[in-house]
């Protein structure tokens, strides 16, 4: 049975330490953005671009994950494929 702690992680290529650090940091930004957008609701000369390039930028980090991720699972399936041919 696997360990719904590591079975993310592991599945994307990280351990579960850097899985809740990246995670984490994400939210962080998340939360931030968020504020920033609910200040400018009511100071819409505050923030003015905070909230779209926040999701930018974790758009594209999400992005790199995603790829990174695509890549080691592929390279694990190859592992598992030269095994079994061996």
């Amino acid at each position: 049975m696997s360990n719904p702690f590591t079975a993310h992680p592991t599945a994307i290529g990280e351990s579960y330490g850097q899985h809740l650090r990246y995670a984490s940091g994400f939210g962080w930004q998340m939360i931030k953005g968020g504020l920033a957008c609910l200040i400018h609701g009511l100071f819409p000369f505050w923030f003015e671009t905070t909230g779209s390039t926040t999701i930018r930028r974790l758009h594209a980090r999400l992005h790199c994950t995603a790829a990174r991720a695509a890549r080691t699972q592929a390279q694990d399936e190859a592992e598992k494929q030269s095994a079994i041919a061996a």
